[in-house]
Order: C-alpha cells, then structure tokens, then sequence
C-alpha cells in the first residue's frame, strides 16, 4: 500500500455516534410519554432482507425504541398487504413504517410506497416526501443518501462548489442523493446506465458516490486524485465475500478519503433509520 493511501471514512464508528443521540432523544420522549415505534414488513423469504430486517430491529431496541417485525408470507396478496399498512397508519403506537424491498413479483411497490401515512414513511420514499425533499423541505430524507451526507459531514469534505458525481439514478440512493448534494452547494453531475464515457465524469469528481450494485465496476484510474470516494454498494462475491463497486485496493491509491465495504455506509443507513423514526415520533409533541 502507497503510503498516500486515503484515510478511512468509518461509517462503523460514527453511526455508533449518532445511535448514542439517537437513544438520548428516546429517553426524553420517555420521560413525555412516548416510546416511538418502528414496524418493519417483510414480505416473503428473501434471506438477504431478512438479514437486514433483524438489523434494523436491533438497533430500535438497543436505542430504547419499541419494534415490531411483520413477517407475511410471499403469497400474500396486495390488497392484505394495504389492509395492513391500512392499519398501521391509524395505530398511534407505530411512527414509523417501513415496507422491506424488493416485494415478491406480483405486488406493487410503488403502489404499496404509496399506502404508507407520509408521516410515516421512515423511509423517505413516498411521492409527497420526494417532492418535499424536491423542493428543498425534506420532512424525511431517505435513509441511505441522509448517512452519505452525515458521513461527508463529519469527515469535513467540503461540498460549497465542489464537483460531485453521483453514479446510479436509483429513487432510493441516487436521485435523492444528487439532491441533497445540490442543496448544500455542490455542482452535481448524476450517471447512469446509459452514460457515454463514465470515466470522463468520474474522473472529474472532487465527492464520488457510486450506487450500483456491480462489484468493482469504479477502479483507481476512473478516480480524480485527492478524491472523496464514497461506496454504497453491497455486492456479495462467490466466494461469499462482500465487496462495494469500487476497487477499494486501487482506489484508495489515488483517492483522498475512501469509506470501505463493509463497515461504511452500510451501519449509516440504519442509523439515519433511527434518526427519522425519532424525529417523526418528536413531531408529535410540537403539533
């Protein structure tokens, strides 16, 4: 390893951090009365989201929170899955909601999205909170691109005019994500599938977010030297490893700041989790 290789950016470290306010903030709801609540759906057998869903239970425990995991079979049909989301909208006990994806085909993702009490939608998923995050007042701004903005945050990465470059235009990571950056000042450039020449854009990059799901797909020599690098892909090897779609080796050899797989984005995602659950549950009290 070069001895310019980037620092660490560790996503481990600093959601323990942020779980620790999270927990305080529990404690004073307490003290009012309120125990905030997250109920999590899972439909079907699909053994990465069960993972998962057991991980974002756990930490609603270990902050204090209550949490409720509804597991249903993958034959249930839509209109039981309304009639439940139907349910927990009108339960005063439950302030978050949180549908796992993908759903079983045959199911309607957006339509089930849409069902959820936008109060609710933890998630930050459901159109009205996409227009609000739009629109530049985010009521819940969606988990994994809130914990990338955390992270840019605590390590002082610099984002007034800053070239960013955000690869994958997914609504969950890549969209949102190229929001919030451009809400604090930076200049945004959003890659997809169908980009012309990726390694032109991201080359110019001072802050890389690669959203993809393809193993290793950014390598050293697609990096602006001294960049941000930050990898919120998952990608599970042959060989059972998990790997990010960037070469860490490689492009920590040339980057600046680099978060790693596992260990960076992934506990962040949760964290924000937490932080929405806790803000919709304070709401309460100020309405």
């Amino acid at each position: 390893m070069s001895s310019s290789s980037a620092r660490l950016i560790d996503g481990k470290a600093l959601a323990q951090r942020v779980r620790s306010e999270v927990a305080e903030r529990v404690t004073q709801l307490k003290d009012q009365g309120i125990t905030p609540g997250l109920t999590v759906v899972l439909v079907g057998d699909d053994p990465a989201s069960h993972v998962y869903v057991r991980n974002k239970a756990l930490a609603c425990e270990q902050a204090g929170m209550n949490s409720n995991i509804i597991r249903l079979a993958a034959d249930t049909t839509q209109a039981d899955l309304l009639e439940l989301i139907h349910q927990l909208n009108h339960d005063s006990s439950v302030h978050g909601i949180l549908v796992q994806l993908p759903l079983p085909a045959g199911l309607d993702e957006h339509a089930v999205i849409e069902a959820i009490d936008a109060n609710k939608d933890v998630d930050g998923f459901h159109i009205s909170n996409a227009g609000l995050l739009l629109t530049g007042k985010p009521l819940f701004r969606p988990c994994t691109p809130y914990g990338v903005m955390k992270m840019l945050e605590d390590a002082q990465v610099s984002l007034r005019g800053a070239e960013a470059v955000v690869v994958g235009a997914s609504n969950i990571v890549g969209k949102p994500m190229a929001l919030l950056l451009q809400a604090e000042g930076a200049t945004v450039t959003l890659c997809n599938s169908k980009t012309k020449d990726l390694r032109a854009h991201t080359l110019r990059a001072d802050i890389l977010v690669v959203a993809v799901g393809r193993p290793h797909m950014i390598t050293g020599d697609m990096i602006k030297p001294g960049a941000t690098v930050i990898d919120v892909g998952i990608n599970r090897l042959d060989n059972g490893k998990l790997a990010g779609d960037v070469d860490f080796d490689s492009a920590r050899a040339v980057a600046g700041a680099i978060t790693p797989v596992p260990g960076g984005v992934g506990p962040m995602t949760i964290a924000m989790l937490l932080v929405n659950t806790v803000e919709a549950a304070e709401r309460l009290l100020t309405h």
